[in-house]
């Protein structure tokens, strides 16, 4: 069973009854933090979001909606008393991904991380991956708004198995550098069957040029800290997947194709960026910027359908071309977001958000049902609890352009239709 994988954290509380440890504090939302006579400490936190959401559009008279536990997450950080080991472990119990997918395994992290020096570390693990867009290593209980942006759910591979080394350097005047290296299996999270494809090799840099945000303000969205000085971290990232067999390296042997020789034949996929975030008392932006492409090899003859039959057919208007069939089942194309918001000294926070995807003349982005629709415009407003993340209460409204032509029943697959999306979001946080 999938969820055996809990099993650590009763191991943990058990093995925490058992010896000579006191929890040293707990702060609401931050966690409890428990530490033992040989010098280790680790700290606990967790949150639940239920999440409600309403769907219309324009011309139909019934609207969808859905009512749900968007996340409930468990997360184990420790320190050994060595003080250069680390180790992470973080749980999803809701069964939903982190951009809205359901049956997901609730496997989140499981890496350990040692510090080669006081400037250098390196992790070896699943976790998220620097390759993404800013927004996907920012923590889920921190978002400006309900949902993260479409470019998010579009392009990022979200979690990856692999090495990552990261580096924090002073640059001068107070600025800083922080590097980051990825190496990575390039399958996404919780791969337990046969690895596909080559390694997925990328980086990100990252210049911090008024110095570090307070209290890990860079991986936080809204600024609860009130930065008294401007804050501002601008960074690029690149990354290049050698054989995928997914849609954007999100999942392993989802697509398969192969050569005259029956031997697995995978494209590449190529993706980079550059984003950044602001902060100042009570004010924060994001900007995000991301492009994609893909090598088709030539000698790719066959393809595996869903059903594990296999087909020589690549059909695109009628026309055999495997180049173009190939590129049609991948996200390629461009995207950018931005977004930004102020929180009043009273815990209201106002956010808006505006992401526009361009997709590809061959891209999956063009799908009918779940994409073609290039921009997305949202409001938001949030109430928190006090100067963090411990209670929250967001809505927010998305108006969705559908001139391109959208399919809006996934049940009779209706023929697309012209018109708007208006979502309505409201979601609570409650953390520990």
């Amino acid at each position: 069973m999938k969820y055996f994988k809990v099993l650590p954290f009763l191991f943990f509380l058990i093995n925490l009854s058992a010896q000579d440890v006191e929890m040293q504090s707990y702060s609401f939302g931050e966690g409890l933090r428990f530490v033992g006579e040989s010098g280790y400490n680790v700290r606990i936190t967790g949150y639940a979001q239920p999440m409600s959401e309403l769907k219309r559009i324009n011309s139909e008279e019934s609207n969808s909606s859905r009512y749900r536990m968007r996340r409930v997450r468990l997360r184990m950080d420790g320190q050994s008393s060595n003080e250069r080991f680390k180790y992470r472990f973080q749980v999803d119990l809701s069964g939903v991904s982190e951009i809205g997918e359901s049956d997901e395994d609730p496997l989140l992290d499981a890496y350990v991380d040692y510090a080669l020096t006081n400037r250098i570390s390196v992790k070896f693990g699943q976790r998220s991956t620097y390759t993404d867009n800013r927004e996907l290593f920012m923590n889920s209980n921190s978002l400006q708004l309900v949902e993260r942006s479409r470019l998010t759910s579009a392009f990022s591979s979200i979690r990856e198995f692999g090495l990552f080394i990261s580096g924090r350097f002073r640059a001068g005047r107070g600025s800083y550098l922080r590097p980051h290296f990825v190496l990575t299996n390039g399958d996404g999270k919780n791969v337990y069957s046969r690895d596909r494809g080559g390694l997925k090799i990328g980086g990100r840099l990252d210049y911090l040029p008024f110095g570090l945000f307070t209290n890990m303000g860079q991986f936080r969205q809204i600024d609860v800290m009130r930065e008294q000085v401007p804050k501002l971290v601008v960074g690029v990232h690149y990354s290049k997947n050698n054989g995928m067999s997914s849609r954007r390296g999100r999942y392993s042997g989802r697509i398969i194709y192969l050569n005259a020789n029956d031997q697995e034949s995978l494209p590449d996929y190529t993706k980079y960026g550059v984003d950044f975030l602001f902060k100042y008392k009570g004010f924060s932006a994001l900007g995000e910027y991301i492009k994609s492409t893909a090598e088709v090899p030539s000698d790719i003859t066959k393809r595996i359908r869903n059903n594990g039959s296999i087909s020589e057919s690549f059909l695109v208007n009628e026309v055999q071309d495997v180049d173009s069939y190939v590129k049609g089942r991948m996200m390629l194309g461009s995207a950018y977001n931005i977004q930004m918001g102020y929180l009043f000294k009273n815990g209201f926070s106002i956010d808006s958000r505006y992401t526009h995807l361009i997709a590809d003349e061959n891209s999956f982005l063009n799908n009918e049902t779940f994409y073609n629709r290039p921009n997305y415009y949202t409001l938001g407003v949030s109430k928190l609890l006090g100067r963090n993340y411990g209670f929250k209460v967001q809505a927010s409204v998305t108006h969705v352009d559908g001139s391109l032509g959208i399919n809006h029943d996934l049940d009779t697959n209706t023929p697309a239709i012209f018109e708007d999306e208006i979502i309505f979001r409201l979601i609570t946080t409650i953390s520990f």
